[in-house]
């Protein structure tokens, strides 16, 4: 029987699992289709993908396999794709909605972010049935501040931004809470796969603190950052394409870290950014300034 997984509730009213499963930078064929698969038979209900992923179509495929298979039904899933920054024209934007929507081979998106900037037509896409929510994605707090700032009709629901144990990104996180945002952490357990990620990256799953708490637990250290993200309240989307992983990344909820534990990782904070998104740092709205 597969897991069931807490959900959080948006400020638009629907709930989102807490626990997703990521496709970011998956590029062989058929590895997403097939690693979906798996995510679904296990009990993920959240599939988080982007257009600049190039993942949209096996997900689709896997989703609708599932649903031909009787294993669930579109409303049981929350899906999550982004808008990317080429179809940020007002113009744009709907037609990338629907590419979206006609490769992931469904009605509506429960969740679509916007890398960066904010896109007004993005509320167009809610009032006309297309899209549920909308948040956004790789905006930094004073980027936050000032769309919040904006005479809004949607405010946004979701952030997705990099959280792990060596980037706690705490300031950006406890300002969401007070503003009823929820967290998506993306690269939860410190990877993000070589296309743009930092050439030196420091491991988190042979970290001391960490791999002491997955043996006092009886766990992978990959459960423990997962579980330690958990208990700061926001939610997360791991990647792996190895079936055993996936499912070992579910099984975190049997166990609660303490006071003392989660603070003992809260220290591991380096401020080190894993995915830096280099090819962009001459945008006007790039996100990581202080990286510069």
């Amino acid at each position: 029987m597969a897991n069931k997984i807490p959900t959080i509730k948006l400020n638009t009213g629907y709930d989102m699992p807490v626990l997703g499963y990521g496709t970011f930078n998956l590029f062989k064929d058929n590895e997403v289709r097939d690693a979906c698969k798996v995510a679904i038979d296990a009990g993920y209900r959240h599939i988080d993908t982007a257009w600049v992923y190039k993942t949209e179509n096996e997900v689709g495929d896997a989703v609708t396999s599932k649903t031909e298979e009787g294993v669930i039904k579109r409303s049981d899933l929350f899906i999550t794709t982004k808008l990317w920054i080429a179809f940020h024209n007002p113009n744009d934007v709907e037609g990338a909605c629907r590419d979206s929507l006609q490769k992931l081979q469904t009605d509506y998106l429960d969740l679509f972010l916007i890398h960066w900037p904010f896109a007004v037509a993005m509320e167009e896409l809610v009032i006309k049935g297309l899209v549920r929510t909308i948040g956004v994605s790789n905006f930094n707090l004073e980027q936050l501040k000032r769309l919040l700032a904006a005479d809004l009709r949607y405010k946004p629901a979701v952030i997705q931004v990099e959280v792990h144990p060596y980037f706690s990104n705490s300031e950006l996180i406890e300002y969401c809470k007070k503003e009823g945002i929820v967290v998506t952490a993306y690269s939860p357990l410190g990877k993000g796969g070589a296309k743009y990620t930092s050439e030196s990256l420091p491991n988190i799953l042979t970290d001391e603190v960490i791999v002491k708490l997955a043996e006092k637990y009886k766990k992978s250290p990959a459960q423990i950052a997962i579980r330690w993200g958990l208990e700061r309240g926001y939610t997360l989307v791991p990647k792996s394409v190895t079936p055993a992983r996936i499912k070992e990344n579910l099984k975190v909820f049997d166990f609660s870290l303490t006071k003392e534990e989660l603070e003992s990782i809260n220290k591991l904070d380096r401020n080190f950014k894993v995915v830096t998104l280099d090819k962009f740092k001459t945008f006007p709205e790039y996100p990581f300034k202080w990286l510069l």
